[in-house]
């Protein structure tokens, strides 16, 4: 590795193979090449990465953003950046959302048009002072015999009565005091403080909370010509946040590099960020908004707006199975509209009951009508009027009119109606969704703009289907595996009954499922993590070993103390209780909160398990993603299924896999308990193939029953048993 890219690196040698991947990435940084790198956990890709754009960017006058979707990886980029920053000084800046760091609790909107009131304001006051100087100085000189100084004087008067009369206005107008102080006051020994380290969003909140001040505004004004932002996914994946991020880091898009964390979950996330969607309680206050107004265009926009609004509760109404309606929570419902030879049931239902002038110039009508209110409510809210900031739900409902009518027949989008229950009213209301199935129509439009992404995962493979996903063309892939030491760990494959959805209430495959289960955690000397397809298998194996009162049917766990997550529990105290154990089984889903993202270092955890093959439901949606994927890639066989099921769940079970052996010290054993994962002829319902090959070559096929004697010699050979080790 080049001297050069050492510069960055702050500690004294890097671990196996993190030398050779930052030689790697910094050539393909220097090529303008995107990377995608996969590298087991607990192997240093953070740096691996960071190091080399960190020296190409600051060679090349660019700025690098890293990004991650996991709460805990952002403290570790800050660790790291910190880190970086003792050794060599760099302008870093750690950013999130207006939401978590607003000191007055308002959201976007409203923030944005306080700060353009305030701002305004304080130009006014600022000219005012500026003018009466002027007055003053000219009055002094009329009375000195300048005759031209009155006349100057008089108009000067005009201009200072009129920045009055402005000033004026807007007293008791909605401003913020915090922002005000931004403006008037300097702010040099903030950014002295600021850029003296590395600091948390929660410490700036702090500092600009205790000087009266908006941290989240000095931060926006502050991040041109830094070396390193750290940000949240939304801030890339949003175009709309996009756009304004690079305003404020004063970069063009060709002058930042990305570098995405836990990049596998990339292709989810752009799914949620491309996706829109509008209630049919908005469509209500739409009407009500237009409800006699006096506008030529309020009729036909009240007039399509309704007619949308109709069909969407006609179109659910109608989609209800026999008793569906009653099952219905205040959780979204999805009710299936999409159809294979027509245009879904929703506009089927809204084309059909339509009558006015033309769908799409009344669109247009009640796009231009809600442009106009919302304009009259950031007047109001200016003016202090009004005490929030109010959006148009004319605007709103039309926009998504729009985009619906255009968009809903494309490859990739999928309709969707969804109902929820008002807790307040009991009340049933829908929703119209527009479901972005292929993710690429956002991602491409970044990584093709920017100068060069590194995308990093432990789990990115296979490198063809996530560039095609994500829409990179040709990147350079590199890929690294666990390079500590073999003989301190185990991963076995063991043989239990294929855990099919339909096979999960026999009760041979429960019992066979109970009793490695109970294996695992007696013979493992500490902690065993057990990770499920769902909370509620979760719950049914916590309940054999015997969760909830006795072993059920002879299972016997041991001593452990078990513990359950579930999706209502405080996972990170959970967590805490877990790690502070010293022999405890922990029983959660694979699809929940600690599969990926959470160390479980040393002792924390000794064993960890994946129990059967932890497809996701398949729903209405995951089927159009699959759909979708089946069209856009028609040349590939069963590429639906591989590119929406099976390999994100595969993804995810690596993941599990990985909480454990974070370090060359470290030992355990890792354990996938299926049939399908084993070399059994299990035909097209096999797994094994899916996993790169060397993950593949280290699993060790086993007899369930025989299972435990495995773990017990591990462990023996270890030396890890605290006293006689449990006898089988």
């Amino acid at each position: 590795m080049a001297e050069t890219t050492r510069r960055f690196f702050p500690y004294d040698s890097p671990y196996p193979n993190q030398g050779e991947a930052m030689t790697r990435i910094a050539a393909a940084l220097d090529d303008g090449d995107d990377v995608l790198f996969e590298g087991a956990p607990g192997t240093g890709k953070t740096l691996s990465a960071l190091v080399p754009a960190l020296e190409h960017a600051r060679e090349e006058d660019r700025t690098v953003v890293i990004t991650t979707n996991v709460h805990q990886q952002m403290r570790q980029f800050v660790e790291e950046a910190r880190a970086i920053n003792d050794k060599e000084d760099i302008r870093a800046v750690v950013f999130k959302g207006k939401s978590s760091m607003c000191h007055i609790g308002v959201d976007y909107q409203e923030c944005q048009t306080l700060r353009d009131t305030t701002r305004e304001l304080v130009e006014d006051e600022a000219e005012k002072r500026e003018l009466e100087q002027q007055q003053r100085e000219l009055l002094d000189a009329s009375r000195e015999g300048d005759a031209s100084a009155a006349q100057r004087r008089e108009a000067i008067m005009e201009e200072l009565e009129e920045v009055e009369d402005r000033i004026e206005d807007v007293e008791g107008a909605n401003v913020c005091e915090h922002y005000r102080n931004n403006l008037l006051g300097d702010n040099d020994e903030f950014y002295q403080w600021l850029y003296d380290g590395v600091r948390t969003p929660e410490e700036i909140y702090e500092y600009a909370d205790r000087e009266n001040l908006c941290g989240y505004e000095l931060l926006k004004e502050g991040m041109e010509a830094v070396d390193l932002v750290v940000c949240n996914y939304h801030h890339l994946l949003d175009p709309n946040i996009r756009e304004q991020f690079f305003r404020w880091l004063d970069r063009e898009p060709e002058r930042v590099v990305t570098v995405f964390d836990e990049a596998h979950n990339i292709e989810s996330a752009a799914r949620d960020h491309a996706s829109r969607s509008l209630t049919e309680n908005t469509l209500d206050s739409a009407i009500d908004e237009l409800d006699g107004r006096e506008d030529s265009r309020a009729d036909p926009a009240a007039n399509v707006i309704r007619a949308f609004r109709d069909a969407l509760a006609g179109t659910y109404e109608d989609g209800f199975a026999y008793g569906e309606r009653e099952q219905v929570d205040e959780h979204w419902h999805d009710v299936a509209i999409a159809n294979d030879d027509a245009r879904d049931d929703l506009t089927l239902s809204f084309l059909r009951n339509y009558e006015g002038q033309g769908i799409d110039t009344e669109i247009e009508l009640a796009v231009q009508l809600g442009e106009t209110i919302d304009e009259e409510y950031e007047e109001a809210y200016k003016e202090g009027d009004a005490t929030s900031r109010a959006e148009s739900s004319t605007l709103a409902a039309a926009r998504f009119l729009g985009t619906w009518m255009e968009e809903n027949a494309e490859l990739g989008q999928y309709p969707v109606v969804s109902v929820r229950r008002d807790g307040g009213t009991d009340e049933i209301y829908g929703r119209a969704e527009l479901y972005t199935c292929i993710p690429r129509r956002v991602t491409k439009t970044l990584f093709d703009e920017v100068y060069a992404s590194v995308l990093m995962s432990a789990t990115l493979r296979p490198f063809d289907v996530a560039a095609d996903v994500l829409g990179i063309e040709d990147p350079v892939t590199m890929a690294y595996g666990l390079e500590y030491p073999e003989d301190r760990r185990r991963t076995y494959a063991a043989g239990t009954p294929a855990l099919f959805a339909s096979d999960r209430g026999d009760p041979e495959v429960q019992e066979s499922v109970s009793n490695l289960v109970s294996d695992l955690v007696e013979f493992t000397p500490g902690n065993t993590l057990l990770f499920f397809p769902s909370y509620a298998e979760a719950e049914r194996y916590y309940e054999r070993l015997g969760g909830t009162g006795a072993p059920v049917g002879g299972v016997d766990p041991g001593e452990a103390t078990l513990m359950l997550d579930s999706s209502d529990v405080d996972t990170e105290d959970l967590r805490e209780r877990f790690v502070g154990s010293e022999s405890a089984a922990l029983f959660t889903s694979l699809w929940g909160t600690l599969a990926e993202g959470v160390s479980f270092d040393g002792d924390d955890a000794r064993t960890v398990a994946v129990v059967g093959v932890p497809y996701p439901h398949i729903d209405d949606r995951l089927e159009a993603v699959q759909d979708a994927y089946d069209r856009a890639y028609d040349h590939q066989k069963d590429a639906g299924w591989r590119y929406a099921v099976e390999i994100p769940t595969i993804r995810k079970t690596r993941q599990a896999l990985g909480r454990v052996i974070r370090s060359p010290d470290d030992f355990g054993v890792r354990v996938l308990a299926d049939k399908r994962y084993t070399r059994a002829d299990m035909g097209r319902y096999s797994v094994r193939d899916t996993f790169p090959e060397e993950e593949r070559d280290e699993l060790i096929d086993m007899n369930p029953e025989k299972l435990k004697f495995g773990i017990l010699n591990f462990y023996g050979d270890m030396d890890a048993y605290d006293g006689p080790p449990p006898r089988p």
